[in-house]
């Protein structure tokens, strides 16, 4: 956002020097982001009075000046045509930096004669492309008069960066208004009574759209369109705007003065009445821009009988743009919904400086007494007479009324304000303060919609009271011994990454969001949650929904990796998943996937160039429960959701409890995504692992080795085909939870041998005495339980 000092002065009282003025910017939040000081820049140059101008004795087109500069009379040599004796022009002094060439300027010789500086030309300073001439001052300019006063270049140029919640100060007006909070100097008011009509208004207006809910129309009559007055062109041309005609050049000024965007038409080309409307998808618009766009449905249009004449809040039309000739003028002024606005922008890659106003919120309020405020300048500026106003519609009401307490600002900002100074901030900014007791009942001025509640509040009193002043605390130490900053999630996540990191994964940084055809592919959830988690102003018709896993988008990811010929993928991801937009529906999420080879192709054996499976993706899963401090021994489960393979997967729980989800994913998924190759995948859910059990002491237990020698055997059960085999490790392993260490299947096998209906699983079941060695009588004890335990949790028989 650009504006001149001399500008902001317009609105804003105040004989603060420029840089307090930016120092008061910035501290606002208003950051400066440069000032162009272009007095400054043309301070060496200035009027001097060419004395004599004689003939160059050895060159024809050089001629010999005396230039009084009214300190001293300086001999200058010359090559300008237009140089003579009498005449006044702008001198450059020996040592001035030439800012239309970029020479630094030397005394010199020229052909044997001395030539102290220069007579300069419009190129030379920058102002054009003329050089046939140096630049000639009238007579009666006094010698010494600066270069930048004549030329009107004396006031210096501001830019700060706005944020996007203050759309109020995307108007010079609003900016002035900060600053006279802040006590630096007094806001002028503005003039807005309505000027009466002197005729009915033919143009009647409706509106079809809720997007547009107030719209006010005039038209003015037997005005006169042609450059605009000095004053207007230099203050549009500081701020880079190009001055096109008056009526046009009125608009872009209210725009960046008053943040009030208006559209001026040319009454006679308009064929009658105006109508506000959604646009139907496939009809096409000719802009200002001299493009023709082709439009959506949705996109806000202003239309007469004759077609569309423009783009709400984005861009007018060709088809009644105003010109030289124009004598009837019909002014727009409207409020188009932000939201819409934007999106019908992005649609259609259209930025506008109106665009960039609606699409922050602009004052809904402002739209009649800015309708009066171009009157009266247009009036003022190309005549006419004017008609009565048409008003279609009611501006919105948004003035919040938010209960405030003085000592909340001490509370939420560190810092004590008195009473008397926040009133007279939140009054300076616009707010109503009604005072009910201790609560005050503040309401909310209707230019500011970035303020929702208490904590803005206590922002904009601190902010305009200074940050400078909040006084500088010393965090307490409240224990010797410095604590982690870490919660116990970011812990886990840190933890993830490093093991996942460790065991050959890359970590990936994906969107937060996906499409959401393929996210309800994934567990969208209900209609309820689907319409909750869709985004409404999405960056991308891809990315329209919060993502429920993470695995889809590591999945394209490795998809475009094998389109790339890298087909063996191993890829991770910790963060966010959304399962409802309720707080118990955010989940942190640690998942992975891997695709092709496990370690790529190796002379070494097929074992390092196997294919992956759902097993490496359990182990990953194990790894990060391990790595996080959770359970290694859990139960698994085979009711993965829909997007696993229903027989290549399984989910780990406790109890109810799911920690994690593993296993290759399902082909029809993986065809609909267009990934022509299997993957597995993990999701491990690290805000489902529980915490481990505080300890009485920090230190970490001694490790104790039992000294006696473990005794391995293996056993061979015969069971149904349809067992699930943990369920015959839990069983042996529950059989002396004391003496066995491990218990590990070696072998599944069906065949000759083994009856149909039937599978044979072997298992190695490890014994760890830690008392004493077992004797052979114990050891078969032991073994008798094993078999004893299997046969009655999984009806399975000792296979013969």
């Amino acid at each position: 956002m650009k504006f001149t000092l001399n500008w902001l002065k317009q609105h804003l009282e105040t004989a603060a020097p420029l840089d307090q003025i930016l120092i008061s910017l910035t501290a606002l939040g208003l950051e400066v982001d440069g000032v162009e000081d272009r007095a400054k820049i043309f301070a060496p140059f200035f009027v001097a009075h060419v004395v004599s101008a004689e003939k160059h004795p050895d060159a024809d087109r050089l001629k010999c000046l005396v230039v009084d500069t009214g300190a001293e009379k300086l001999k200058v040599v010359c090559g300008a045509p237009n140089a003579r004796a009498g005449m006044k022009g702008i001198f450059a002094p020996a040592g001035s930096h030439i800012p239309g060439t970029g020479i630094d300027l030397k005394k010199g010789v020229i052909r044997g004669q001395e030539s102290n500086g220069m007579m300069v030309s419009e190129r030379e300073m920058g102002l054009s492309d003329a050089h046939e001439g140096i630049i000639e001052i009238a007579d009666d300019v006094p010698v010494g008069t600066p270069f930048a006063q004549i030329y009107r270049l004396d006031d210096p140029v501001i830019e700060i960066g706005l944020t996007p919640d203050r759309g109020d100060c995307a108007g010079i007006r609003g900016i002035a208004r900060d600053l006279a909070a802040t006590g630096i100097g007094t806001l002028k008011p503005l003039d807005d009574t309505a000027v009466k009509g002197t005729f009915k208004n033919p143009v009647g207006v409706n509106l079809n759209t809720e997007h547009c809910p107030h719209f006010v129309g005039r038209m003015i009559k037997g005005v006169k369109n042609g450059p605009s007055p000095q004053w207007l062109q230099d203050r549009l041309k500081a701020i880079g705007q190009k001055p096109i005609s008056v009526l046009v050049d009125i608009t872009n000024y209210m725009t960046f003065d008053l943040c009030r965007p208006l559209h001026v038409l040319d009454a006679d080309k308009m064929k009658g009445n105006l109508n506000v409307r959604t646009a139907k998808k496939g009809e096409s618009f000719e802009a200002l821009n001299d493009k023709t766009y082709t439009l959506d449905d949705g996109m806000v249009v202003v239309c007469d009988d004759s077609g569309i004449l423009g783009l709400g809040g984005v861009m007018g039309g060709t088809s009644t743009g105003v010109s030289e000739t124009t004598t009837n003028v019909y002014i727009e002024a409207a409020y188009f919904d932000p939201l819409r606005t934007a999106r019908t922008g992005r649609a259609l890659q259209i930025s506008s400086d109106a665009r960039y106003r609606f699409e922050r919120g602009i004052d809904p309020q402002f739209t009649a007494p800015g309708m009066e405020l171009a009157t009266k300048l247009i009036i003022e500026l190309c005549g006419g007479e004017p008609s009565d106003v048409v008003i279609a519609g009611k501006a919105p009401e948004r003035n919040l009324t938010i209960e405030h307490a003085p000592a909340y600002v001490r509370q939420l900002g560190g810092i004590e304000i008195d009473e008397a100074a926040q009133e007279k901030i939140l009054t300076a900014l616009g707010f109503t303060v009604r005072k009910t007791g201790k609560t005050w009942s503040v309401s909310t001025p209707s230019w500011r919609s970035d303020i929702e509640g208490r904590p803005d509040l206590v922002e904009e009193i601190i902010r305009v009271n200074g940050y400078d002043k909040i006084p500088a605390v010393s965090v307490p130490k409240l224990s010797a011994v410095t604590r982690s900053a870490e919660t116990p999630i970011l812990s886990k996540s840190r933890q993830a990454r490093t093991v996942l990191a460790s065991r050959g994964l890359d970590e990936s940084v994906t969107w937060s969001f996906m499409d959401k055809g393929l996210a309800e592919k994934f567990g969208a959830g209900d209609k309820q949650n689907v319409a909750a988690l869709t985004i409404a102003n999405p960056i991308s018709s891809e990315l329209n929904f919060m993502r429920p896993s993470i695995l889809p988008n590591l999945i394209e990811a490795a998809g475009r990796n094998a389109d790339k010929g890298y087909p063996d993928t191993a890829l991770c991801e910790v963060g966010p998943v959304f399962e409802s937009p309720k707080i118990t529906g955010y989940h942190v999420c640690a998942a992975g996937i891997r695709s092709g080879l496990y370690l790529g192709r190796h002379w070494s054996g097929k074992e390092s160039s196997r294919v992956v499976d759902a097993f490496d993706a359990k182990a990953d899963a194990l790894a990060v429960l391990a790595a996080c401090g959770g359970p290694t021994q859990v139960q698994i489960t085979r009711d993965a959701p829909s997007w696993y393979h229903p027989g290549r997967s399984g989910v780990m729980r406790l109890g109810a409890n799911v920690l994690a989800r593993f296993g290759e994913i399902h082909p029809a998924i993986l065809q609909d995504m267009k990934i022509a190759f299997p993957v597995v995948g993990f999701e491990v859910f690290l805000d489902a692992i529980p915490l481990p059990k505080k300890k009485a002491e920090t230190a970490r237990p001694l490790l104790t080795l039992s000294p006696f020698q473990p005794i391995s055997r293996d056993f061979a059960f015969i069971v149904d085909a349809g067992l699930e085999v943990d369920n015959i490790l839990r069983a042996a392993r529950g059989a002396d939870k004391n003496l066995i260490d491990t218990v590990s299947v070696f072998d599944v096998y069906q065949g000759k041998g083994v009856e149909a209906g039937k599978k044979s699983v072997a298992i190695a079941v490890t014994l760890q005495p830690k008392d004493k060695t077992l004797t052979d009588p114990e050891i078969e004890d032991i073994s008798k339980k094993i078999i004893d335990s299997v046969a009655a949790k999984t009806g399975g028989t000792l296979r013969a």
